[in-house]
Formats: structure tokens, sequence, C-alpha cells
């Protein structure tokens, strides 16, 4: 039987009708994350033991620190 996927919005999204932004759903044994503007296309999927460290490279990048090479 096929696994019910429930996506959520994130929390932060940009100004507007607040749209800009993405949806994370929690699985069994990974995460998913999609563009919320674009739900029908390609999913970007992580192992759950490997999603936080993503995230925190994504925060560490976004306030202008170099990204492990």
């Amino acid at each position: 039987m096929a696994q019910t996927v429930r996506w959520q919005k994130s929390s932060y999204s940009g100004g507007g009708d607040g749209n800009t932004c993405v949806e994370i759903a929690d699985l069994d044994t990974h995460i998913s994350i999609r563009d919320s503007k674009a739900p029908a296309r390609a999913t970007l999927t992580f192992p759950t033991a490997v999603f936080v460290p993503f995230i925190d490279a994504v925060k560490q990048n976004h306030t202008g620190q170099d990204l492990p090479t």
C-alpha cells in the first residue's frame, strides 16, 4: 500500500501572498522538499539522517559563510 504524503509549508515564506517557499514531507525513511509554487515538479529527497546537516549547511551559506568542500 502506498504511503500518504502530507506536505507542510515552511513557516518562513516570502512577502505578498506567502507562496514563495518550500514544502517538506517527513516520511518514514527520508525527508522530501519541493517548491510550493510548482508542487507537481521534481522533489529533492534526503535520508532522514542527513537532512539536518543539509539544513545547517544551507543556513551557513545563507549567512555568507563558505560551505565545506
